[in-house]
């Protein structure tokens, strides 16, 4: 029952950012019946927003699955593995490794290796990611209330580190995966090893590692597809805004486009 009572909360936060989307919809198509006209949003249905939601959501499912009784992944069967062959295992690393794409994507600039985006452009990118991310992952936290596996302190779900390292994962891979494979590569191993290590540590149960990874490539993904360029060349169309809020107890990430 309290993994069920997790499960709605998801998906209940999940529904509360939707209307920000039919308010971010940039192609919409009129109709008329019987002298009254609407619109139906489209973007929900473009390529470049399915591909943007696809592979976080099979992260989240993944997670969301490791909470049932199954033979496949189990968080209780990884938590027992873990604590069988390496149960002193402790290091510090991911604390820091987690910010490690980012930190690449500006030390490569500095060296001259440029990337997809001016400074201006690349800050305002990496600051609105990491905004999403906070506020998911903290209301997430609040929300759910999940026991840690070694403290029992309940801010377990979902994983803070992992959705940090793979939104910065996904920034280096936007910035950089253009000019080779590698870069792109390279960032999510980083980011798959801290995954690993949070389960290791004995600071996470699985879960929580899949979902935020879901978190952390979605809040990237969406802020990429919304942003306007204002430091450099602007895109045709309106204004679009990605406005994540807090109110102490519930978060929204609102996301909006006005023509």
């Amino acid at each position: 029952m309290k993994y069920l009572k997790t499960t709605l909360l998801c998906i209940i936060l999940l529904r509360s950012i939707a209307p920000g989307f039919a308010q971010f919809n940039t192609r919409l198509k009129p109709y008329r019946l019987d002298n009254l006209q609407f619109t139906k949003p489209t973007l929900l249905k473009s390529k470049s927003f399915q591909r943007a939601i696809a592979v976080p959501l099979l992260f989240t499912i993944a997670g969301l699955y490791s909470l049932t009784d199954n033979d496949i992944i189990n968080k209780y069967e990884v938590q027992e593995e873990r604590n069988e062959w390496i149960p002193t295992y402790h290091n510090h690393t991911d604390d820091y490794l987690q910010y490690a794409p980012m930190v690449a994507v500006y030390g490569l600039n500095a060296l001259g290796v440029k990337g997809k985006n001016n400074f201006g452009n690349r800050t305002a990118l990496l600051i609105k990611s990491e905004l999403i991310v906070g506020v998911l992952t903290y209301s997430l936290k609040r929300i759910t209330a999940v026991p840690r596996p070694d403290t029992g302190q309940p801010t377990s779900f979902p994983s803070g580190h992992t959705a940090q390292a793979f939104a910065a994962a996904t920034f280096m891979a936007k910035e950089y995966g253009h000019k080779s494979i590698w870069y792109s590569i390279g960032a999510y191993s980083v980011a798959t090893g801290i995954g690993a290590m949070r389960v290791m540590n004995n600071r996470h149960w699985v879960s929580d590692v899949l979902v935020g990874a879901g978190i952390g490539i979605l809040s990237t993904n969406l802020v990429y597809l919304t942003h306007q360029y204002k430091w450099g060349k602007k895109k045709a169309g309106g204004q679009t805004m990605v406005i994540p809020t807090y109110d102490g107890q519930t978060g929204m990430v609102s996301i909006v486009h006005r023509f």
